[in-house]
Order: C-alpha cells, then sequence, then structure tokens
C-alpha cells in the first residue's frame, strides 16, 4: 500500500492539483491592486515547471502510440 502513495500516477495527480491552486492563485493576484509583479512571475514561473513536470511524467505513463 506505501508505494501506491509513492506511485507516478499519484504524483501526476498531486501536480496537477497543485498546478490548479496556483492557477487560482495568479488569478486572484492579477485582480488585486496594488499588484506585486515580482510575486506574479514567481508564481507564474512555478506553474510553468508544473506544467513541464507534469506533461513529463504523462509521456512516462502513456507512451505515445506508434504510427
Amino acid at each position: 500500500m506505501d508505494n501506491n502513495l509513492h506511485s507516478p500516477a499519484r504524483r501526476l495527480i498531486e501536480l496537477r492539483i497543485e498546478h490548479a491552486d496556483l492557477d487560482s492563485l495568479i488569478d486572484r493576484a492579477a485582480g488585486e491592486q496594488p499588484l506585486d509583479d515580482l510575486m506574479l512571475r514567481r508564481l507564474k514561473k512555478r506553474r510553468l515547471a508544473l506544467r513541464d513536470q507534469i506533461a513529463q511524467l504523462e509521456n512516462r505513463l502513456e507512451p505515445p502510440e506508434p504510427a
């Protein structure tokens, strides 16, 4: 059962949740005044890194179909 806690599929779910949380946080931060540009840039950079990790993990879990 402990293997399930560290499985790639579970990690993918965690990354997707974190990415969605960052989306929500960025949307809220963009609507606030005064806008903290540095914080917003850091959040967007983290969101992009998460998206890259998600894509890599998806490719490992679901290899492309042969042509």
